[in-house]
């Protein structure tokens, strides 16, 4: 039910944009304490499973919603989304052993399983596709808003009233992103289905949506890095000095939100595929400055640029995950790619961990890994035949 006019920031929209920030700070706001709050448990050497325990539920989960936000509606699978984060961030307090945490941190990951793949959908049925990239650009605005906002609350929030205070202000921020989604989203989908224990049902070909395995593949490569910096930088910062262990995603963010801006809209004027190269070659190069980092501005630096890179990134293969696929399996092409992005955040995650094993001499080679493995989606988009709409990733499919 895509919109015929050019008008995308309607109160829908804005609203929308509101809830997708509260969502995104509520489960980003305890990342950076996570670290420390589990070596408390006795689990030091299971750091790298804070996220990659969470990314493994998010991808797994990801057929299931894409099958139900292509049968049920996109609202339903937001809000689904957004209360399992009430529910998790509730229990935090409860769990006292390292096996309940990391139990309770695989469950979480059904929120960001569901909410985006139903929250980008939604936007693609209410926005013109010649403004998809820049509706795409703002919905990601929105997210890094919470992302920037949540950490620094919820370090403000533990260091004064102690991290249990934190996990219930993490639920309470869910629970307003509910509240808006039940009360001023209008479903979309046209024919939407009653749920039934049978769409739970998946079938092979419900796993996976063939067109759009190019913009799988470069999330998949892109967001390995991403994985990284949410386990290692925090131990970087220390080691070089840096007593607030969120300045770095503070930098990173407030360059993403600059260049969301007009991110979007480029891709809509230049294309996807332009974009996309150049921001994976700036990603690769934000990771060699973080690799050869010696001071807390270097590292900063670096926190703007790799900032830049994912903002120019994450509207536009976002965008081309919706130019490529059918539109009667939206849901199912998003939750390709978000389950590609999954998996590179938990695989970036455990493997930066493995490579960095806690040991500072280490850092180097960790992220100088992590450049090169980012340049192979420039070299992917430069040397094989990509398709930039829905008929080319069709006709594409067909030859093979």
């Amino acid at each position: 039910m895509e919109q015929s006019t050019g008008r995308i920031y309607n109160l829908q929209f804005i609203l929308l944009c509101l809830s997708n920030a509260l969502f995104s700070a509520s489960f980003n706001m305890m990342i950076p304490e996570l670290p420390a709050y589990l070596t408390q448990l006795g689990g030091e050497d299971y750091k790298g499973y804070i996220i990659s325990v969470f990314t493994l539920m998010a991808g797994l989960s990801r057929p299931f919603s894409g099958k139900l936000t292509d049968t049920i509606g996109r609202v339903p699978v937001m809000i689904f989304g957004s209360l399992i984060c009430v529910v998790c961030s509730m229990m935090y307090p409860m769990v006292s052993s390292v096996a309940a945490f990391l139990l309770l941190r695989f469950f979480h990951g059904f929120s960001t399983g569901f909410k985006p793949t139903g929250t980008s959908a939604y936007v693609s049925d209410i926005v013109p596709s010649n403004r998809r990239g820049e509706a795409m650009g703002m919905i990601g605005l929105a997210s890094i808003i919470g992302m920037a906002i949540g950490p620094a609350i919820g370090g403000w929030v533990a260091h004064q009233w102690g991290i249990n205070v934190m996990f219930h202000l993490s639920a309470a921020f869910a629970l307003l992103s509910v509240v808006i989604l039940i009360g001023a989203m209008k479903e979309t989908l046209p024919d939407k289905q009653p749920f039934r224990l049978s769409l739970l049902r998946i079938h092979r070909g419900e796993i996976f949506e063939p067109l759009v395995i190019a913009p799988v593949i470069v999330t998949f490569l892109t967001f390995f890095s991403y994985g990284a910096v949410l386990t290692v930088i925090p131990d970087y910062s220390t080691y070089l000095g840096v007593d607030n262990k969120g300045l770095f995603f503070t930098f990173y963010t407030g360059a993403s939100m600059g260049i969301r801006l007009v991110a979007g809209k480029v891709s809509d004027k230049y294309g996807r595929i332009p974009v996309l190269k150049i921001s994976a070659i700036i990603m690769a190069a934000s990771m060699a400055m973080i690799a050869v980092a010696t001071s807390p501005w270097i590292l900063f630096a670096a926190a703007v640029v790799y900032g830049a890179a994912t903002g120019l990134n994450s509207p536009a293969v976002t965008a081309w995950t919706v130019d490529l696929s059918n539109p009667q399996f939206k849901g199912r092409a998003l939750a390709s790619m978000y389950i590609a992005m999954e998996a590179g955040i938990g695989l970036g995650a455990w493997g930066s961990a493995l490579i960095y094993h806690n040991h500072a001499s280490r850092f180097p080679l960790t992220f100088f890994v992590l450049a090169v493995i980012t340049l192979m989606a420039t070299l992917y988009l430069v040397f094989f035949k990509i398709p930039r709409n829905f008929e080319e990733a069709k006709l594409q499919y067909a030859r093979t």
